[in-house]
């Protein structure tokens, strides 16, 4: 077996099991999981319309790169959301979800022989950016919140001699779980350091269509052009349908950017098998090419925000993110575990603990003392939810 399965760690919700086995929840209450951020709205009807015109798509074996006119919808809506022109047949590919192409991205970009290789992850982080790392043959560092710059990340953390190891950087804007958009002076720097140590940063940008500013959240490669880097050296973004269409079961995304990066991702990708259904593109087609449906959802995510986020901070330390479909807050006592388990037993509402979300970095576990709420069921059952968390928070001031 591949000796480096044994380096990686258990997935947050497999430790949140494995707590909770002997916890028998209030049985006088009907179960309630803001635990998995996992999107309930209904999809779309025009994708469901696109997915059942064109069945014939599973007919065929489709092509690793995905239909020119995929693509070409894709680059159409990078360059409507962020004002960013790309070549569709060289800087966009197709992809079977956000998550696939952030763990296989990484065996794209770095040398199994290097084995002194680092991978920079924010903390708290996605796993998969671990994970990635870790069967990848490369070492992981990480870079705090900081709860004092609205969760952005403390890059100087990082020392120069990590940087000069590094070969992939994993940005997160929106982050999970904060929230947290990176402003364009977060870019620059990393940019900055980009050019000076040569490692390719990866943006993960699949929460940006969720926001509750006026402005839509800034991405990775719109900062890039804002800052005159209009080749995206060493930079590529992804994003997927999952949260923006919500339709997490198609798998369907994209990576663009740095057209050097793509065509050894291509080819990674040729070998790995990750063609996507020319069915299920034909439905991504039609839901890259409508706004109207994420209008409306972004204004279904905002009234419950607006109706939960006050009746938790009667108790929490806890905010209106910048986006995402997550709570970030803190509990009294500081201990986000046994928090976490009385609420379950009492109330019957599972929240995920923050600890669990990260790892501990410069003597400090970023996530400790906080969870993560991911309202992602309908409204009356998010201000059930917040209702009992207030109720089970009470009892512990």
């Amino acid at each position: 077996m591949n000796p480096l399965l044994g380096r990686l760690h258990a997935y947050p919700f497999e430790r949140l099991r494995a707590l909770t086995r002997d916890i028998t929840p209030n049985p006088a209450l009907r179960p309630i999981s803001l635990g998995i951020g996992e999107p309930k709205h209904p999809a779309p009807a025009l994708v469901e319309e696109a997915l059942c015109a064109h069945l014939g798509g599973l007919s065929s074996y489709p092509a690793t790169a995905g239909e020119p006119a995929l693509r070409e919808a894709i680059a159409g809506w990078v360059q409507r959301r962020y004002g960013v022109t790309l070549d569709a047949a060289s800087q966009v590919l197709p992809v079977n979800g956000s998550r696939e192409a952030l763990f296989s991205l990484a065996q794209t970009v770095l040398d199994p022989a290097e084995r002194d290789a680092i991978v920079v992850c924010p903390n708290p982080f996605y796993q998969i950016y671990e994970g990635a790392a870790l069967l990848g043959g490369a070492n992981t560092a990480f870079a705090n919140s900081d709860p004092a710059r609205n969760f952005a990340c403390d890059w100087s953390q990082i020392d120069e001699a990590a940087w000069a190891r590094t070969r992939l950087v994993y940005a997160c804007s929106p982050g999970n779980p904060t929230g947290a958009v990176m402003p364009l002076d977060e870019w620059q720097r990393l940019f900055e350091l980009s050019d000076r140590h040569g490692f390719v940063i990866a943006s993960d940008e699949c929460y940006s269509e969720i926001y509750f500013r006026s402005e839509a959240p800034l991405g990775a490669l719109q900062a890039a052009k804002a800052l005159g880097r209009d080749d995206f050296r060493n930079l590529v973004m992804l994003s997927s349908l999952s949260k923006r269409s919500n339709v997490p079961g198609m798998r369907s995304g994209f990576v663009a950017g740095d057209a050097r990066i793509l065509k050894a991702f291509l080819l990674y990708r040729t070998y790995h098998g990750s063609a996507m259904s020319k069915t299920i593109q034909q439905a991504s087609i039609a839901a890259w090419n409508d706004e109207a449906h994420v209008e409306a959802n972004r204004a279904l995510y905002r009234q419950k925000f607006k109706r939960v986020t006050p009746m938790l901070a009667e108790v929490l330390d806890v905010k209106l993110p910048d986006a995402g479909f997550y709570l970030w807050a803190a509990v009294p006592g500081g201990d986000d575990i046994a928090y976490s388990l009385g609420l379950l037993a009492q109330y019957n509402v599972a929240v995920l603990p923050g600890s669990l979300l990260a790892r501990e970095a410069h003597g400090v576990n970023p996530g400790a003392g906080r969870i993560r709420m991911a309202l992602v069921a309908e409204l009356d059952e998010c201000v059930e939810a917040a209702e009992r968390i207030v109720a089970y928070t009470r009892t512990l001031l």
